[in-house]
């Protein structure tokens, strides 16, 4: 059977993306694993399913590349905004749009040139701190700026949930960190039942950072949206950075914005397409 994907990113975080309107696509877990294959599939940090929704203007269904389902993807979900915007899928004189995500509708806001769009701001909802949303094994209600012990080595740590769970630490240079090796220990670490995402962030100023992500069930990836949030998020419950200012976050793939407060994360980021195509699997 053949299945039409295209291939998009958001700043080097690359998935394939199926149009659920018009084609059914089962066996989703299955499918992210083959086809996220570097070398033997198409390639990517996992597959995004735009299927139809009774609550917003489309629902983005996110697998990673070890076949898990995930919650949320600041990247993906803006990557989802620019597809059903420039494909017409929905009123482009709004210029906004909404997606149903497992965490909550998040609503985007469309900067366009030639009739596509090149730049959406996400609101990202609330940084969450209370462990019980993390979820983290923990004997306090928060962990901002605690020690962590990984791989015999003690982290400070801050705990925050963007719809999934993030583990940020400050580090004195992104580059040298081994993050092949201690990435995987933060990930399946016991304090967290469900795993979870490690940003090691450098702070060059107050409105500048730069990080390093670890993505349960994907490893290294060039960029991640909800990192760069809970990143941003951190810096400014540990005094780094200021609330309600534009901080820039540099990752490996590009940059990203990132607005904290109290209520919510406002994340603005490019979206882009690389090619579309077929593929045929049993998968399906």
């Amino acid at each position: 059977m053949k299945l039409k994907f295209t291939k998009m990113h958001g700043i080097g975080n690359d998935y394939i993306y199926f149009n659920g309107f018009d084609q059914v696509i089962r066996n989703r877990s299955r499918l992210a694993k083959k086809l996220s294959d570097r070398h033997f599939g198409i390639g990517g940090d996992g597959i995004i399913i735009i299927d139809k929704s009774e609550v917003a203007d489309a629902k983005m269904c996110m697998y990673n590349a070890d076949g898990s389902e995930g919650k949320m993807c600041g990247n993906g979900v803006r990557c989802v905004g620019k597809y059903i915007y420039d494909n017409g899928l929905v009123d482009k004189s709004r210029k906004e749009v909404s997606i149903e995500t497992l965490s909550g509708i998040k609503t985007l806001k469309i900067t366009e040139k030639d009739g596509k769009a090149v730049s959406l701001e996400v609101d990202m909802g609330k940084a969450e701190t209370d462990i019980h949303k993390i979820p983290m094994n923990y004997d306090s209600s928060t962990c901002i700026n605690k020690p962590l012990y990984v791989d015999g080595k003690e982290y400070r740590i801050t705990a925050i949930s963007m719809g999934n769970p993030h583990c940020v630490t400050f580090v004195n240079d992104v580059n040298c960190v081994d993050i092949e090796k201690i990435g995987p220990k933060f990930e399946n670490h016991m304090v967290f039942p469900e795993r979870v995402n490690t940003e090691f962030v450098k702070v060059i100023s107050r409105k500048e950072i730069e990080m390093r992500v670890w993505e349960r069930g994907s490893g290294e990836t060039l960029a991640c949206g909800t990192g760069a949030c809970a990143s941003v998020a951190a810096c400014v419950l540990t005094g780094y950075c200021r609330e309600g200012e534009d901080v820039l976050v540099h990752l490996r793939g590009g940059d990203l914005v990132i607005k904290y407060t109290k209520d919510r994360v406002l994340m603005t980021g490019p979206a882009e397409t690389v090619f579309e195509g077929e593929v045929e699997t049993n998968e399906n």
